[in-house]
């Protein structure tokens, strides 16, 4: 899947960057099981492990009884001394059963004794110690000499300038011509003012024994060299066993630490195919609204606003179940959410034409789409799926292509097109979303309406982007009648739809608060009466156990004593009874309340009270209830009417009135008319010259509420009258 259409390349930039070595994002294994491990490490204060290296080539070079630098061993004692870094630390129990696997050899766990800071320690062998001493006190004669022979009298007319000089890594002096005669020296570079510089034969041999020295501790080394990697040639299986776990390692830490850098959460994958994502936040986006939606069938339709989200919803919900399948973190409402992976992840997004190839954006797309019928179980993304071609004509193509599509994929379509919206919403495995637009701010929601197909909006974007009104209103005019209704008929669907979305999710509020109360008076009552049981037979327990004491201790001098101290004892026992709860007196009309619940009384039967609390009815024992003074606030209900207009009228007269009078008039009556319910209505407008007959019945033409009209009945005004249909 090429990463760049989902706009994800910064974010999985900057993931990688959490790596301490070469990586895939791929996790091979039990993707549950790698979510369990990761979510154990996150509880942990770990510290981040040090930049390695892959060890394969190494290992082959021990598997040949190579012979390794100490650099190349300091890796593998890197990534040993890691490990056994986190078997100490996790001791929770996923993380504990797998570190168990990882048993470290006493021989390869000593080599990690030699050392220090993932460098080899020459403090481990008093023979390096002795040959640093030595090399530190050559270094120091070496300068005591230079300084000397720069204090000397002799040489001091030949010296450029009193310091020492360092020319290919050797210290020297910088001198004048003729200094031949007072100093033996080799000559190793000339400087730019035709001086000398040179290395006093003295610091010569000073160096020569220093690079004996080196070449005795490069031996020492080499001993511990090929100590080290006989040992560890002998575990080239273990070797290869931590390489390769070291790297899923490696892949968790980056995970954990890249989601604790940045307060993300990670969510398990399931298989059952669905994507309900909630509150989610695509990364390419800053001060971004989060994304919420359920998409459970096979494919979703977006319509709607330009401009208005549409592209990177599509994109979101890809990128969310894209980081679910490699359990990349990301930010998002895991507890509501639930992502399905996929095998693959494909899309259709950006425009294919190219000069070069010689090829249109129609003709690449439907190289596109050829390509997809040979693969299974994959998540598709098309955006602005009529890109390319007369959307009308390719309407009957796209409906086929999608529906032989689905049958292999999950398919997310952004689309303009609504006959294509509208042929296949009527299919049951299809769901539409719709971009909403602010009429009233004249601009984009970023928010979405589920089950309706949405409006472009092109004519209202055009004058957002500093489009002439006037070019825009000369375009408005060139679409037809039909068109324009049926754009006003989806606005008022699109707000009825949202309004209506609006009170369901109040009502489920609603709903599950009252249940939330209802669950835990429910869970109340039953400890109260498990406690009320236990104590009782806690009782019953103690006072059978004071009668056998008692018959024990006692000593009647008859039996007929003992059978007197029983009876009283059963007698004493049956007195004992359960303590019962008055119950209060309540009458229909009281207002009462029972924990947060405050209500009327309706109705009475028995012990038990009908109580009537926001538009909602709850029997409870009239035990449970204490009386309330203030009664309960009703909440008024956010459906609003109009009431039809006072002392409207079904007829109208016009006579006596210039044209743009009676017009001004005849629209206000046909609202009003309208408003109040009626059917049908009557003009008086006469005949005069005709030009008001003319202005009335052009308006009436051009009204869209306006069902028919005709002349009056000749009893009824004639010509001179209108009879209208509402």
């Amino acid at each position: 899947m090429n990463k760049l259409k989902l706009d994800l390349d910064d974010y999985l930039e900057e993931f990688y960057s959490f790596f301490s070595r070469d990586a895939q994002l791929f996790l091979q294994g039990d993707s549950s099981l790698h979510y369990k491990r990761i979510n154990e490490l996150c509880e942990l204060d770990l510290k981040y492990p040090k930049k390695t290296k892959l060890l394969n080539t190494a290992i082959l070079h021990l598997e040949k009884k190579g012979i390794l630098h100490l650099e190349e061993l300091a890796e593998f004692v890197k990534i040993i001394s890691y490990i056994k870094y986190l078997k100490s630390s996790c001791v929770s129990f996923e993380l504990k059963k797998y570190f168990d696997k990882f048993v470290i050899a006493k021989e390869v766990e000593d080599i990690l004794k030699y050392f220090k800071d993932d460098e080899f320690n020459s403090e481990c062998d008093e023979r390096l110690l002795n040959i640093d001493e030595k090399i530190k006190q050559l270094n120091q004669d070496i300068n005591q000499q230079l300084r000397l022979l720069m204090q000397s009298k002799n040489l001091s007319e030949y010296l450029v300038d009193t310091q020492i000089h360092y020319i290919n890594n050797q210290e020297c002096l910088l001198l004048r011509g003729g200094f031949a005669k007072f100093l033996k020296a080799s000559i190793i570079a000339r400087s730019s003012g035709g001086g000398f510089y040179v290395v006093p034969l003295e610091i010569d041999n000073l160096k020569k024994g220093i690079k004996r020295l080196q070449e005795q501790e490069d031996e020492i080394k080499y001993e511990y060299a090929c100590k080290f990697s006989t040992i560890l040639s002998k575990f080239t299986l273990f070797l290869r066993f931590i390489d390769k776990e070291y790297s899923l390692i490696d892949g968790y830490l980056a995970r954990v630490f890249f989601a604790k850098s940045k307060d993300l959460e990670f969510i398990e994958c399931k298989n059952d195919k669905k994507i309900k994502i909630s509150s989610f936040y695509h990364p390419a986006i800053k001060n971004a609204k989060p994304i919420s939606v359920d998409f459970s069938k096979q494919v979703l339709i977006i319509t709607g606003v330009n401009a208005g989200g549409k592209s990177m919803l599509l994109k979101s919900i890809m990128s969310a179940s894209f980081l679910a399948k490699y359990l990349i973190p990301m930010k998002i409402d895991t507890h509501n959410s639930s992502i399905s992976s996929f095998k693959s992840y494909e899309s259709i997004i950006e425009d294919p034409q190219n000069s070069k190839n010689d090829i249109s954006t129609f003709a690449g797309r439907m190289q596109s789409f050829a390509a997809l019928f040979s693969q299974k179980d994959y998540l598709l993304g098309i955006d602005e799926i009529e890109l390319g071609t007369d959307f009308e004509e390719a309407s009957n193509l796209f409906y086929v292509l999608i529906n032989e599509l689905k049958k292999n994929a999950k398919i997310i379509i952004t689309t303009h097109h609504k006959r294509l919206a509208a042929m296949l919403a009527s299919c049951d495995d299809v769901e539409l979303l719709a971009a909403l637009y602010d009429i009233k701010e004249q601009r984009p929601k970023y928010e979405f309406l589920e089950g309706i197909i949405g409006k472009s909006y092109a004519y209202e974007s055009a004058l957002r982007y500093k489009i002439s009104p006037n070019i825009v209103n000369e375009a408005r005019k060139l679409q037809s009648e039909n068109e324009n209704n049926l754009n006003d008929l989806l606005n008022k669907n699109l707000e009825l739809d949202a309004k209506l979305k609006f009170k369901l999710t109040q009502t489920k509020k609603k709903e599950e608060k009252l249940q939330s109360i209802l669950d835990r008076l429910k869970d109340k009552e039953e400890k109260l009466q498990n406690d009320y049981l236990k104590r009782k037979k806690e009782l019953e327990n103690e006072y059978f156990l004071a009668i056998n004491a008692a018959k024990k201790t006692l000593d009647f001098s008859s039996l007929k004593d003992k059978q007197r101290q029983i009876n009283k004892a059963n007698e004493l026992k049956n007195n004992i009874k359960e303590e019962k709860i008055k119950s209060k007196e309540y009458k229909i009309g009281d207002y009462v309340k029972y924990e947060n619940i405050e209500g009327k009384i309706i109705a009475i039967n028995k012990n038990i009270a009908s109580v009537e609390n926001d538009f909602l009815t709850l029997k409870i024992d009239l035990n449970k209830l204490s009386h309330h003074t203030k009664s309960p606030s009703k909440k008024e209900s956010t459906v609003k009417y109009e009431r039809a207009v006072k002392n409207a009228s079904v007829k109208l007269d016009l006579h006596g009135l210039r044209s743009e009078e009676a017009i001004e008039q005849l629209d206000k009556f046909i609202s009003d008319a309208l408003i109040s319910g009626f059917d049908e209505v009557m003009v008086y407008h006469g005949i005069g010259t005709g030009k008001l007959a003319y202005a009335v019945k052009e308006f009436l033409k051009s009204h869209k509420s306006i069902k028919s009209f005709s002349d009056a009945p000749a009893n009824m005004g004639g010509f001179g009258a209108k009879i209208i249909k509402l």
